[in-house]
């Protein structure tokens, strides 16, 4: 299994991105989840994350897993987001 990590200031855009994953492909599972900002106590500073899980795939570092990372900091940067690329990984 493999699951990456899209950052985005804002929920519209994450919403956005997931939703065209999940009309477009077939992972395992697409979610937009919310993300306090470290040290930060108002509920106003959170980043929204679109949580990709694919568990056809085992080796993060294999051709697959690596054009898949491509493509989502792709589709992040586009959308003003980033690919979390410590929080993404393969188990």
């Amino acid at each position: 299994m493999i699951e990456y990590l899209m950052v985005f200031p804002e929920r519209d855009a994450a919403e956005e991105v997931a939703d065209e994953l999940r009309d477009n492909d077939e992972f395992t599972s697409v979610r937009v989840v919310s993300e306090a900002l470290a040290g930060e106590d108002d509920a106003e500073d959170v980043d929204w994350a679109v949580h990709v899980m694919q568990d056809t795939i085992d080796d993060p570092t294999g051709a697959v897993a690596r054009a898949l990372a491509k493509r989502f900091d792709a589709l992040a940067e586009e959308h003003d987001g980033w690919l979390d690329e410590h929080r993404s990984s393969g188990e």
